[in-house]
């Protein structure tokens, strides 16, 4: 099983996800099972690490994102991953629009999973602080959603 998160630019919300699913994975003992990846609709930040803040407040939470480095959607991302999520509406247009016909993946967003459905994660870029810890939460329970679907098998 392939997860893909995805963002405006790879470096605040889609990484967070990232580092986020996979420790759940790992308490979830699946981190053997399933790969992840994150990646931006845009390519402003290519190869660039996350926002320095977003990697604070996930620090905090014992989460490390300074590994990863943002990179761009491509068309070939939707035959790679089982599942490929957006944080936004915006975000999800795109993808849509750049999905082959003959994709398999399920596309849609994240916050589907907390039981949401059609609610955002915000872009947390231009606001304070308190924007990435409201984002961490957000995920954080898109993530315990994506856990429990993956482990039924639907």
């Amino acid at each position: 099983m392939k997860v893909l998160f995805v963002c405006l630019g790879n470096i605040c919300r889609s990484p967070t996800a990232e580092g986020v699913f996979r420790r759940a994975l790992e308490q979830a003992g699946l981190a053997d099972k399933v790969e992840i990846d994150s990646c931006g609709v845009g390519s402003w930040h290519v190869g660039k690490a996350p926002d320095a803040r977003a990697q604070q407040a996930a620090l905090l939470r014992g989460i490390d994102l300074s590994d990863l480095c943002a990179r761009q959607l491509t068309e070939q991302d939707f035959n790679d991953f089982d599942y490929v999520l957006g944080m936004d509406q915006d975000n999800l247009r795109a993808m849509r629009d750049l999905k082959p016909a003959n994709s398999q993946a399920h596309v849609g967003l994240f916050l589907d999973f907390a039981g949401t459905p059609g609610a955002e994660v915000p872009d947390p870029y231009y606001g304070g602080d308190e924007g990435f810890e409201n984002v961490l939460n957000m995920i954080e329970a898109a993530s315990e959603g994506l856990i429990q679907q993956l482990k039924s098998g639907r």
